[in-house]
């Protein structure tokens, strides 16, 4: 039987659907995570403990666990260990991206090199080093700008500016966000920050697969709230895109040119840009599939998940025709209106009750503290929606969030 290890943070959602994938085709998942399962001695080899960080840990781990329970594939599910897979790959001479590659795609600072030397659109950029003045820094750049940490994800740390005195306190403050992420190894990782010109414009997110350096795009999202600030939280993604179809193709075609920059050729590829009178801009590129449970909104016939076209590829399986079933579909992240502790949900069951309602997930438990952006990296819950047209699905996504009242207990000050 084949075997695939299915790399996945203990905070994930992701799991039970590679799971169900895996399931449908006959394979042996392996789950390798970040904190030791309860039942991992008697689970014959299906789990393992690993260090994520640092990836030499986790690829030492891989190896001694591959020489007893031989590996076919080793996949990455988030920014994180997409590094690792990608490494561990490498030596067990499985298909694989570069890891040098991967790498670029976790540093936005790097990534914006990349696309400039390419020659790809991409606005003025700065990284403020570890300990440099910001005050200093506010008075260099022109503004409107960006400022984000260098390798947090989901938006997190990422605040636009359009004066010296927001700049000085949106740099203070994503420097408390990283102390609180990276922990104690925090002074020697650095809290460098990248500092980019704002990009006016609409913008769209496509998953692809790249098949030995050839871009298979595999949906195109538009993101029909605007997205200009100060804050960048996403909520709503819908496809197919509403966009012309010659933009579409010059959203595609930029999203391979980006990946041929970085040397990516292996494996999902999700990428966010930006579209407007200038072009298409790319903001970010990471060598993993759409985040959270959003996969869950693409359909492929007959019945198929993007996870298991995922698990296809990494096996060398037929992926066959990647066609999603016809129609819209959307989801919508719910986010956190404000920091505190959730104390209880009304209107569940008339969120689910309304047309072209597929699905409404709730991510958060009962008393579990709640913290918004920038300062957080989760969201309430999922809804997600599937209607003939992508207007429809909005629609209705934005009446089922409606409906939806969370009760949270305000933090103390």
């Amino acid at each position: 039987m084949l075997r695939a290890l299915l790399l996945i943070p203990s905070t994930s959602y992701r799991a039970q659907d590679y799971l169900n994938a895996a399931r449908r085709l006959g394979i042996e998942i392996v789950v390798g995570s970040d904190q030791r399962q309860a039942l991992e001695a008697f689970s014959d080899g299906r789990t393992l403990a690993l260090e994520f960080s640092p990836i030499g840990e986790g690829v030492a781990q891989i190896l001694e666990y591959s020489r007893r329970y031989p590996l076919c594939a080793v996949i990455g599910t988030d920014d994180d260990t997409a590094l690792l897979a990608a490494a561990a790959s490498r030596l067990l001479r499985l298909p694989h991206n570069d890891p040098g590659a991967v790498a670029i795609t976790r540093d936005k600072h790097r990534l914006r090199q990349t696309m400039e030397r390419a020659g790809l659109r991409s606005p003025w950029f700065r990284r403020i080093a570890p300990g440099e003045d910001v005050e200093a820094a506010a008075l260099s750049v022109s503004y409107p700008c960006v400022l984000k940490p260098l390798d947090l994800s989901a938006s997190r740390g990422v605040i636009r500016v359009d004066d010296a005195p927001g700049f000085s306190a949106a740099a203070r403050r994503i420097r408390r966000i990283l102390r609180r992420a990276k922990g104690p190894d925090h002074h020697s990782r650095g809290d460098s920050i990248l500092v980019e010109g704002f990009i006016p414009g609409r913008e769209v997110a496509l998953d692809g697969l790249l098949e030995r350096g050839r871009l298979r795009p595999i949906a195109l999202f538009d993101k029909p709230d605007p997205l200009d600030g100060p804050f960048f939280e996403e909520t709503i993604y819908v496809t197919p895109s509403r966009l012309p179809q010659s933009q579409q193709r010059e959203i595609e075609a930029e999203v391979d040119r980006a990946a041929r920059a970085l040397g990516l050729r292996e494996g999902p590829v999700h990428a966010e840009l930006r579209v407007n009178d200038a072009g298409v801009w790319m903001v970010e590129m990471a060598a993993r599939t759409i985040g959270g449970l959003c996969s869950r909104m693409l359909r492929f016939a007959p019945g198929v998940t993007l996870e298991e076209f995922v698990l296809r590829h990494a096996l060398a399986l037929p992926t066959g025709h990647l066609t999603r079933q016809g129609g819209a579909a959307g989801v919508m992240m719910i986010p956190i209106p404000r920091a505190g502790r959730l104390r209880g949900l009304t209107g569940f069951d008339a969120a689910r009750a309304i047309d072209a309602i597929d699905d409404v997930v709730i991510s958060v438990a009962i008393g579990d503290a709640l913290v918004p952006l920038p300062e957080g990296d989760r969201y309430l819950g999922f809804i997600f929606a599937r209607a003939n047209a992508p207007a429809e699905v909005e629609t209705a996504l934005r009446r089922a969030h409606k409906q939806l009242e969370f009760d949270i207990e305000q933090a103390a000050v």
